[in-house]
């Protein structure tokens, strides 16, 4: 890394804290103004960022782009300008002790300071631009470090971004290589990173040096169970649609699925059946690109790892099973996958779903919890006694129950993992509280209890403590 980028990234986050300082606690319009201010830069370069990220994936849908990065954005900004004056309102809370006193006890939510956000590439919209929700409507500044694989949209960021906001507000750094590590040992005030369980662990341990706290999205292999009651044919629509969406680039899709054993043969025919009437071939223009050569190789020497290994690779589009100039996979299912190959031994991030027959339910809950906590978990049954019992057994960062993805879009909902697919929550409301300081106040009154509890302490003390402990 060239030393005046390291120097950039110092001073910055110094003209930032000066920036807090100097106003700790922005006003709820200031928040509000950040905000349509960061729906104004969505809306006016919305061309911009969709072919940037088209030219950074060397084939990305336009209309995935839209769907899944400008309006979950748009959307999540609506939804915190509706509810930021409720947000920030100070908390009440019951006195339990001394309550004789008249005292009372707020929560106030206050600006941390300056927040870093390590962004990856698979969404680099909506998965920057997302926590700055957060993070303005709780009166925060930003520092944003985008990925190496979005060299282009970064580019149009760098350009575009100083005539929204000053430096003071918020700055977008490029992956210009180790940019990523001297970011993370920087002393923010909080720290959000999305990537990978491996880096993720680095980004932890650097921002442990400066006792920045960190909330950590890690993915995972997620899994489906499609109980024998659903019917077939919805699950398979719902399940293709989620993983050959953005070619399976994404944390929370369907990783692999379990089906009952007999229905293993129609599932197959049903969902070659639905990519033939979505994807005619693997040209198709609403099929993307798997970002880069590095990827590309990793995941076709995977299908060919697996099919050494025993694995069925059963391809979902008539054709050459991939193209390495444009960098796309036909879609595949895989039967009879092995749990040593690479399939099973890390998230997938490609459009290559493996599925598993079975008998027994409980063995299936079991092979789950063997594996690390995933991020998601989707469970496809009409029964509702089976779905708690899935809830309750089956641990997962989040559940969307028959479909797959949905629980990330709804604003309402914090986001987030649990063990090695993460740690804390944002969006909505939990967004606000992760990137606040619920700082609790009490306001004591001018007839302090303690009068009555000072030495010498006689009768009269006891009979308080009586009372306090009645």
């Amino acid at each position: 890394m060239a030393p005046d980028a390291f120097q950039l990234m110092q001073e910055t986050l110094e003209c930032q804290r000066s920036a807090y300082l100097a106003n700790p606690e922005p006003n709820y319009q200031t928040r509000i103004n950040d905000l349509r201010t960061l729906e104004r830069f969505i809306r006016e370069q919305q061309e911009a960022m969709i072919a940037a990220i088209d030219r950074d994936y060397g084939h990305r849908s336009r209309h995935e782009t839209l769907l899944t990065e400008i309006v979950p954005t748009l959307d999540g900004i609506k939804h915190a300008i509706k509810h930021l004056k409720q947000w920030m309102r100070p908390q009440r809370r019951s006195i339990d002790f001394m309550t004789f006193t008249g005292a009372k006890n707020r929560v106030i939510p206050q600006p941390l300071g300056v927040v870093g956000v390590i962004v990856p590439w698979n969404f680099p919209v909506f998965l920057s631009f997302s926590p700055l929700i957060s993070i303005f409507a709780a009166g925060n500044r930003a520092m944003v470090k985008m990925s190496e694989n979005s060299r282009h949209l970064t580019e149009l960021l760098n350009e575009k971004i100083p005539l929204y906001f000053p430096t003071e507000k918020l700055q977008f750094f490029d992956e210009l290589g180790g940019v990523g590590v001297e970011f993370s040992k920087l002393p923010f005030d909080h720290l959000l990173f999305t990537g990978s369980g491996q880096t993720g662990r680095a980004v932890m341990a650097a921002a442990a040096q400066n006792l920045c706290p960190v909330t950590l999205e890690l993915g995972g292999k997620s899994p489906a169970v499609i109980l024998d009651d659903f019917p077939l044919h919805k699950a398979a629509a719902r399940i293709v649609y989620v993983k050959l969406l953005n070619a399976g680039q994404i944390c929370t899709t369907v990783d692999y699925a379990y089906l009952p054993e007999h229905k293993l043969n129609e599932f197959v025919r049903l969902a070659k059946s639905i990519v033939a009437q979505r994807y005619p071939s693997i040209h198709s223009i609403d099929y993307s690109s798997i970002i880069d050569d590095k990827s590309f190789m990793r995941l076709t020497q995977a299908l060919t790892d697996a099919q050494s290994k025993g694995a069925t690779l059963i391809q979902l589009i008539d054709g050459e099973p991939w193209d390495a100039q444009t960098r796309k996979i036909a879609p595949h299912i895989v039967l009879n996958v092995p749990d040593d190959c690479e399939l099973m031994q890390r998230e997938i991030f490609g459009p290559i779903l493996p599925i598993k027959g079975f008998d027994d339910l409980n063995a299936v809950v079991h092979d789950i919890n063997a594996r690390p906590r995933p991020l998601a978990f989707y469970p496809f049954s009409n029964d509702v006694r089976q779905i708690h019992d899935l809830l309750t057994r089956v641990m997962s960062g989040g559940v969307t129950v028959n479909d797959a993805l949905f629980h990330v879009a709804q604003h309402d909902l914090p986001f987030g993992g649990v063990g090695a697919s993460g740690m804390g929550h944002y969006h909505g409301h939990d967004g606000f509280m992760t990137f606040s300081k619920m700082r609790p106040v009490f306001y004591q009154t001018k007839l302090s209890s303690l009068m009555f509890m000072m030495p010498p302490y006689g009768k009269r003390f006891e009979l308080i403590l009586k009372f306090l402990m009645r």
